[in-house]
């Protein structure tokens, strides 16, 4: 005789408020994401809002002082570099069908038809415009966020704590702990974007590689994307040597990989090690997984979120310092 199953009303309501709460999240992700990038910015900001503070300046001034010093930073080296960047970045976009071209062989009437769809590309220029506003939108949405947030960080903090009664000790050293992961974190990639870029465009120039500011500024940037990043950066420089010559490709291949022992050896143990501290194989599993739920921005976000998880889940389950 088959067994009535009863389920009471209160796990249908629950049930349904948990889809309901999976299903908002969803649509409010691209907010989320912003937030947590504000979480990672107050956290490598705060070290320096409170040395102004401790030299009894207001926390208003002291967090405006803080943006100017970094947007100074942030313009000087957009001013010095952007010149010679447009230049390169330009003749590198010109000459791209060319180069492909040359290196598969293609005929002129497949090069006529490559041109036609680069071309037929840079017509969308409305949505390339409207784009670039909303992301524009995005990061003046973010510094204000992040404003408000270092200002309020203080009763964020006990807030979110009086949340666990009778855990509000414990929940405020996880907060604090979180924190400087994720400070020590943006600190340590922003150290070995800017170490990778120079080494590359110092290793380009020498072996005389054409447009090597903009494979570089590519080096640096995808040098926030552990293990991946670093590969993905290497193709445009190797491809570009081939259509000059196989030998010089592989002395660009070699000086990458150079710069990645160096990195591995050298830099990431002593920049990055105590900052997250997370295994090889769970770094590569949460790219993947990110990529994979929230794109490129699930890619970037993977490695301080799963910082963040390793915390938490030592407090919880294990209970024991991380």
């Amino acid at each position: 005789m088959p067994q009535k199953v009863d389920v009471s009303h209160k796990t249908v309501i629950f049930i349904t408020i948990f889809i309901l709460a999976l299903w908002v999240t969803y649509l409010i992700r691209d907010l989320l994401i912003i937030l947590f990038v504000a979480v990672i910015f107050v956290s490598a900001l705060s070290p320096l809002v409170n040395l102004f503070v401790r030299f009894r300046l207001p926390k208003v001034l002291s967090i405006a002082l803080t943006y100017i010093i970094i947007i100074a930073i942030v313009a000087g080296l957009i001013i010095g570099m952007l010149p010679p960047l447009i230049e390169q970045s330009s003749k590198l976009i010109v000459s791209s069908p060319s180069l492909v071209a040359s290196f598969f062989n293609i005929t002129n009437i497949d090069k006529t038809v490559f041109s036609s769809e680069l071309t037929s590309l840079s017509k969308n220029l409305f949505s390339i415009t409207l784009s670039i506003f909303d992301n524009l939108l995005a990061i003046i949405f973010l510094l204000v966020l992040t404003f408000y947030m270092l200002l309020e960080k203080d009763n964020l903090e006990s807030r979110i704590a009086s949340l666990f009664k009778n855990k509000e000790e414990r929940v405020r050293r996880s907060i604090v702990k979180i924190e400087e992961k994720l400070g020590a974190w943006l600190q340590g990639q922003l150290i070995l974007s800017l170490l990778v870029g120079i080494l590359s465009f110092i290793g380009l120039t020498i072996l005389n590689i054409p447009y090597a500011l903009p494979l570089a500024l590519i080096a640096a940037v995808m040098e926030v994307i552990p293990v991946i990043g670093p590969i993905i950066s290497a193709i445009p420089a190797i491809f570009l040597a081939l259509t000059i010559s196989p030998l010089l490709s592989v002395m660009v291949a070699a000086m990458y990989l150079i710069i990645q022992q160096l990195e591995n050896s050298l830099i990431v143990p002593q920049v990055m090690k105590r900052a997250v501290g997370l295994n090889p194989l769970i770094v590569i599993l949460a790219i993947a997984i990110g990529s994979r739920l929230l794109g490129i921005s699930g890619a970037l976000l993977a490695v301080p979120i799963a910082v963040v998880f390793q915390i938490i889940a030592a407090e919880i389950i294990e209970g024991k310092e991380v």
